[in-house]
């Protein structure tokens, strides 16, 4: 299950499943379709990133934005999104959503300088905020319950045919040049896949809501957007900045608008209405414990691709292909090992998120001693310490939050599933900024006029020490968790 998806897992479509047969199957593949181009545009674009930093002459910290904007915009939509679809329509929303995307990637394909693609990747993230909490609800109200179960079971596949083929695809479309366009080829395919899908979708997919009106909490999202944005902006800039002193001031006061959040949320509940975020479930272990873990995890998975990237480019000189190649058994090793963290979760969930992150831990730890010595690993070195990485990852990440929510009255499972859901991707842009930012500095500060792979080396061995320490950490919180999914309370 995406947790993206689980943003608004608890709401109810409100009419029965009305279609059957090709028009069911049409239905869906348009959702599908959708989901598959947000899922590949997260991880296609890492692969891309030196390509289009090198074409855009953008500096480090812009290509964290490129990066961290459509996360960070994506987190910050999910909730609101999946509250708009509840009333004014699934439908009506997931279309908005599909063809403001397909316009922001166009936009991004046209980008003339690394601000316009970090605005246009920030409008795609925004999009898909409102795209993807559609999801579930749009299964469930187009399929008759047996029809579900195959379709979200063909959801979890395309999740990992998009792991699969992100990196593949971007740097096959980077090596290739199609049409001398480079790199702007990865979201220029997003449009006539985006146009095929919103046809198709506008033509089949039923209407939906929950009949109920609910008043949007515009201030929190306001607050909360603020705050991040106080923080990560000078902590990305803070090298190129030279660490001035208001910078600190900045991060600070982002501090103290998260507190100020959570007094706004708290007075949102007092008054009866629905915060974006309820104060209430902080005080349940498995919620606190779990939004700390997701914060972690998902941030440093995030920014380890980011600086893998980069090394593996400018720093050994391999290609956007062969650097997709390198990371292909990640996502190999992540389907082999998710099926069975799924079946199993109910009796040993808890034993396998903690192995899962020790499994991480212990690839890290491989990928710090092949890189630490400052000569160029070899592809299948690096392509088997990548493949742990992956079946760590496909033991821990599928299961994550339906762990999490065990612990959580059923009452308040769908709530807390969106904030988990929108914590996950708030993670990854924190991770982007906070481990991207070390990297560069770090590669900064080693001499010039050292070897090109010495310095990248140093670099990104920084960055996974602190990815061991994440991981370690991760594991040791996880013991707060529910034990198995089965500890659902009622």
């Amino acid at each position: 299950m995406s947790t993206k998806n689980l943003a608004t897992a608890g709401s109810r479509a409100d009419i029965p499943a009305t279609l059957t047969g090709r028009a069911a199957v049409i239905a869906i593949g348009a959702v599908m379709i959708a989901s598959f181009m947000d899922l590949l545009d997260a991880t296609i674009v890492v692969v891309a990133g030196p390509a289009l930093a090198s074409s855009l002459d953008a500096s480090p910290a812009q290509l964290q934005w490129v990066l961290a904007a459509y996360t960070l915009a994506l987190g910050s939509g999910l909730i609101t999104g999946g509250r708009l679809g509840d009333s004014y329509g699934r439908r009506r929303v997931f279309l908005a959503g599909l063809a403001a995307f397909v316009v922001f990637s166009a936009l991004c394909a046209l980008a003339t300088g690394p601000g316009w693609l970090i605005i246009a990747r920030t409008g795609q993230g925004m999009a898909a905020g409102l795209m993807v909490p559609q999801t579930f609800g749009l299964i469930r109200c187009t399929l008759a319950p047996a029809a579900q179960a195959r379709a979200f079971g063909a959801f979890g596949a395309i999740q990992g045919l998009a792991a699969a083929a992100g990196p593949l695809l971007g740097g096959l479309l980077v090596n290739a040049d199609l049409f001398g366009l480079g790199w702007r080829t990865i979201f220029w395919v997003n449009v006539p896949i985006g146009v095929v899908a919103f046809v198709l979708g506008a033509r089949v997919l039923p209407e939906s809501t929950t009949g109920v009106r609910a008043r949007l909490d515009l201030a929190g999202v306001v607050i909360s957007v603020g705050a991040m944005l106080l923080i990560l902006v000078p902590l990305v800039q803070g090298r190129e900045w030279g660490w001035p002193w208001w910078g600190f001031l900045l991060m600070a006061t982002g501090a103290v608008l998260l507190a100020v959040f959570g007094m706004v949320e708290a007075g949102i509940r007092r008054r009866g209405a629905q915060p974006l975020l309820d104060p209430a479930l902080l005080r349940v272990r498995s919620v606190a414990a779990g939004l700390v873990v997701s914060l972690l995890f998902f941030g440093a998975i995030s920014a380890f691709f980011l600086t893998l990237s980069v090394y593996l480019q400018d720093g050994t000189d391999r290609s956007a292909w062969a650097t997709g190649l390198i990371v292909l058994p990640y996502a190999l090793g992540s389907m082999a090992t998710s099926g069975v963290g799924v079946a199993l979760a109910g009796k040993a969930g808890r034993r396998l998120l903690i192995t899962g992150a020790l499994v991480l831990a212990g690839s890290q730890g491989l990928l710090w001693w092949l890189v630490g010595g400052g000569q160029v690993p070899g592809y299948w070195s690096l392509a088997a310490a990548l493949f742990v990485g992956g079946l760590g990852l496909g033991l821990a990440a599928p299961i994550l939050i339906n762990i999490v929510l065990a612990g959580v009255p059923g009452r308040d499972a769908g709530a807390a599933g969106g904030v988990l859901s929108t914590v996950t991707q708030l993670g990854g842009a924190t991770g982007v900024a906070a481990l991207g930012t070390l990297f560069f500095t770090v590669l900064a500060d080693q001499p010039a006029t050292g070897e090109q792979v010495s310095r990248f080396s140093q670099a990104l061995s920084s960055v996974l020490t602190w990815e061991i320490a994440l991981y370690l950490a991760v594991a040791a919180i996880m013991l707060l968790l529910p034990r198995t999914t089965a500890q659902a309370h009622s």
